[in-house]
């Protein structure tokens, strides 16, 4: 047996159908698979495109006084799960039987603005306003709050009221009607004073809004 070459002693390479054949199984090269939520931009952007922050609008609807709208109104918002935690209504053009509701409700901006064009889309509704995103609003509502007691509290209730300028409706020995009128905000701070000093029922009206200034709104 003669010497070989340097090149017959290296392993020869085994071609690659021979590979596949020996191994009995196809390699195949697949396509790079790209998780489910990423966008064509890039495989690596996996966030959501929406917002999932909640938050607070005041909106401002303008409706044809008639029977039933307000039902129609409150069942887009129970039906849909849509929460509502404000809501006053009232008559603003009797001539033009006309009715505004001013609802106070929160979701995420993906919420709003459904809730805004599914309000649209009732047949009664003239006119919708979000109150919040078109610019600065004055909001005020009006409270009433019964606090008994006897002493000191009283006496505490008393200076409280002043502070807040709420203003003694109704008064017994023994308890006070207190009525306070103010943004929302303030007439929690001040059923959260009078709780330590005995209150005991509290009813309040609902948010009511204009847009400040020039800026066109419901009637």
């Amino acid at each position: 047996m003669g010497a070989g070459t340097p090149q017959d002693l290296l392993p020869r390479a085994e071609p690659a159908a021979d590979r596949t054949a020996s191994t009995g199984k196809k390699q195949d090269m697949s396509p790079l698979q790209i998780k489910k939520g990423s966008t064509s931009h890039s495989a690596y952007n996996l966030r959501p495109t929406f917002s999932d922050v909640q938050e607070k609008h005041t909106l401002a609807v303008l409706v044809e006084n008639e029977p039933g709208v307000l039902a129609r109104v409150i069942g887009l918002f129970s039906g849909r799960g849509y929460n509502i935690e404000s809501l006053t209504v009232a008559e603003v053009d009797h001539t033009g039987h006309l009715s505004r509701i001013t609802i106070v409700t929160t979701g995420t901006p993906q919420v709003i603005e459904q809730i805004k064009a599914q309000l649209g889309r009732i047949v009664s509704v003239r006119d919708v306003h979000d109150l919040t995103v078109e610019g600065r609003a004055i909001e005020r509502e009006l409270g009433m709050l019964k606090v008994t007691g006897t002493g000191d509290k009283r006496v505490e209730a008393l200076r409280i009221a002043e502070i807040f300028r709420a203003k003694v409706v109704d008064s017994t020995l023994t308890s006070f009607v207190f009525e306070i009128t103010g943004a929302p905000d303030k007439i929690d701070a001040f059923a959260d004073l009078m709780r330590p000093l005995g209150l005991t029922e509290i009813a309040r009206t609902g948010v009511a809004a204009l847009s400040r200034g020039e800026m066109p709104g419901p009637a």
